[in-house]
């Protein structure tokens, strides 16, 4: 597999292929649209843009008023922002009142690698997935992104979607369909799932590579709908194989991981999971592959996760 565009550049050039299809999206940005990329829309369509500065409370109260009048707003900015600053607009507007906001959380995860931990976003899926009405998707590659913003225009009511300001391995073939709530199996195996989300669906591609060495068949799938999720996909996975490894960009607490175990204790299904993700810390700045490796999402700590796994249900 080969390294693709980065999700940023891919998702707004999507804005700007649907949104011409749409007159009702607009696009609003909290002054960081150069970075987003919604400034690819806002040259196309200048007067279907908003820049509202650095206000990001009052940018998502803006687009609330916006879909009150049949309007598609993408909200844009770094996620630990829009799901912090912007939390009671999504809360009153999008998760209570229902209304049809598309929020963008750009910059996810570490990926915003040297702005230091004030912008690293590794609660934002628990945070939003918290929200009754809301659907929750995480971006891997950049078919699915571009899908998942003509997904965000075809479907009402309220939506958070997590990009990554880098590029991640290409995981499918344009034209692969996709479904809300239903996982993607992006590779079959026999004795132990990795379900992941986002940048961590790359790295658990190269782990269950490099586990497939040694003999162990690996099952990846990539839960990018993480609200609804694939609760028969999940069950199934612990039925055949007996270990589940989740992996997210994202604090341990609250996210995919949080959510597949909810899946299986509720299902009452025997399975060993363990969890890959960042061990409830912030974390520092540096490059980002450094980054992924230093808090435990490089491949090496996939493969250690399912290595442990198989060892404990051996034992």
């Amino acid at each position: 597999m080969r390294k693709g565009r980065a999700l940023r550049d891919v998702y707004g050039e999507a804005l700007k292929k649907y949104g011409a299809q749409n007159e009702n999206v607009v696009v609003l940005d909290a002054d960081v649209s150069s970075s987003t990329k919604s400034s690819i829309f806002a040259e196309a369509f200048p007067e279907r843009f908003f820049n509202v500065g650095i206000a990001e409370a009052n940018m998502v109260h803006m687009a609330a008023g916006l879909a009150t009048t049949g309007k598609i707003p993408f909200v844009n900015t770094f996620a630990v922002f829009l799901t912090s600053i912007g939390l009671i607009g999504a809360r009153a507007f999008g998760s209570y009142s229902q209304l049809n906001l598309k929020l963008m959380g750009g910059y996810g995860g570490l990926s915003d690698a040297f702005d230091g931990p004030s912008h690293h976003s590794l609660e934002d899926v628990a945070i939003m997935r918290a929200l009754p009405h809301f659907q929750v998707f995480v971006a891997s590659d950049e078919v699915l992104t571009d899908w998942l913003v003509k997904n965000a225009i075809e479907t009402e009511g309220p939506m958070y979607i997590r990009l990554s300001r880098d590029s991640t391995l290409n995981l499918y073939e344009p034209g692969t369909e996709f479904q809300t709530g239903k996982g993607m199996i992006v590779r079959e195996g026999s004795d132990a799932t990795i379900i992941a989300c986002g940048v961590m669906v790359g790295q658990a591609v190269l782990a269950a590579e490099e586990l497939a060495q040694d003999g162990i068949s690996v099952r990846v799938v990539d839960m990018f709908t993480i609200k609804p999720i694939d609760r028969e996909l999940i069950i199934e996975s612990a039925e055949q194989t007996g270990v589940i490894i989740s992996a997210e960009e994202h604090n341990i607490y609250g996210g995919l991981g949080g959510a597949v175990a909810e899946v299986l204790a509720a299902s009452g299904v025997k399975a060993i999971q363990k969890f890959v993700g960042v061990q409830d810390v912030h974390a520092e700045s540096g490059p980002y592959d450094e980054l992924l490796q230093r808090y435990g999402l490089g491949v090496d700590s996939v493969v250690q996760a399912v290595k442990e796994a198989l060892a404990q249900k051996r034992g």
